[in-house]
């Protein structure tokens, strides 16, 4: 365990440069003692590192240091190479150029190091991180990150959901998070966390003061205590007999809302979708005859009224095209 954390703790302090014991210890979820240990440990390996005292003071790794990727094994450099998202990620928050020059120098080491029976990783593992069913809209996020990453207030014109017009606030940035295809803008506002969509941003301003974030939090940590935060929003549960044959189909497009499949050999598997409020049920109507609402009672009335809605205005329209017809 302390050989993985001493290499931990190295790679980390070559992202950073400098880091506190106190940030560390969080991070390991150790004593801030044992880091410092850990650190003499490092120093006497030979590694360019050493404590700096008083104020303000860290742990701190010479900025000359750098990590060597001929200490990496084919396996490591490989995985590397396929581990990133794909490039419109990146373009998302103008870093494409970085992202395509970084996976081309490591595929050149990797395929230098690769064993000759076996095929590159990058042929056989594909990671696609966009959401089913998206519209593939691309956001330029690149003045946001820039702001972020010079540590800066950001005056936002932000639209609630369910608003129509957006509303100024002053947002002391920690970054962007993308979860599930979506971008989030982590700040504190008035010193409390909030989470931003940054598709529902419709207007940014970096602002000359720096941030105010609170001391000893970092992106990863409010981002934690934010979904630590978040609670099943208050809705209706829908449950429904789907055909067997269209479970995968429901996944895909359900998501997250479907929140309960009963394992069943039958035609028709049980299942429960949460929506916010009966009138959503209408998203079920894509299943046309592969499901059946059965509670609560609400749902299913409002179910068959839209089906049937639809039935109507599709016999009116089939009825104005037949031939001889007039209006």
């Amino acid at each position: 365990m302390k050989s993985s954390r001493l290499l931990s703790i190295l790679l980390l302090l070559q992202t950073h440069e400098r880091m506190t014991s106190k940030e560390l210890a969080r991070r390991f979820e150790v004593s801030p003692r044992t880091i410092l240990r850990d650190v003499e440990a490092l120093s006497a390996a030979g590694v360019p590192v050493h404590t700096e005292q008083g104020r303000g003071g860290a742990i701190v790794l010479d900025r000359r240091s750098r990590l060597d990727v001929a200490r990496l094994d084919p396996a490591e450099l490989q995985l590397l190479t396929v581990a990133g998202l794909e490039a419109n990620f990146f373009e998302q928050v103008g870093l494409q150029a970085v992202h395509t020059s970084a996976r081309e120098k490591l595929a050149a080491v990797a395929t230098r190091r690769q064993a000759p029976t076996t095929s590159p990783m990058s042929e056989v593992l594909l990671i696609d991180p966009s959401g089913w069913f998206t519209t593939g809209q691309e956001l330029d996020l690149t003045d946001l990150l820039t702001a972020v990453r010079e540590r800066r207030r950001i005056l936002l014109r932000y639209r609630r959901s369910g608003e129509v017009i957006g509303q100024w606030l002053t947002a002391d940035p920690y970054g962007l998070v993308n979860k599930a295809s979506s971008w989030y803008l982590v700040a504190d506002v008035d010193g409390q966390p909030r989470l931003f969509n940054t598709s529902r941003i419709e207007d940014c301003e970096p602002l000359t003061d720096t941030a105010a974030v609170r001391p000893d939090c970092d992106l990863r940590s409010v981002w934690r205590d934010l979904l630590a935060s978040f609670h099943p929003e208050p809705g209706v549960e829908v449950h429904a007999l789907l055909r067997s044959t269209r479970l995968d189909l429901a996944q895909r497009i359900l998501g997250t809302r479907l929140v309960n499949i009963t394992s069943t050999e039958d035609d028709w598997t049980p299942i429960v979708v949460h929506y916010p409020d009966v009138e959503s049920v209408r998203q079920l109507l894509q299943f046309g005859d592969h499901i059946r609402i059965l509670n609560p009672t609400e749902a299913a009335a409002r179910f068959h009224d839209l089906a049937a809605q639809i039935m109507q205005a599709h016999a009116a329209s089939s009825s104005t095209n037949v031939p001889g017809h007039y209006t």
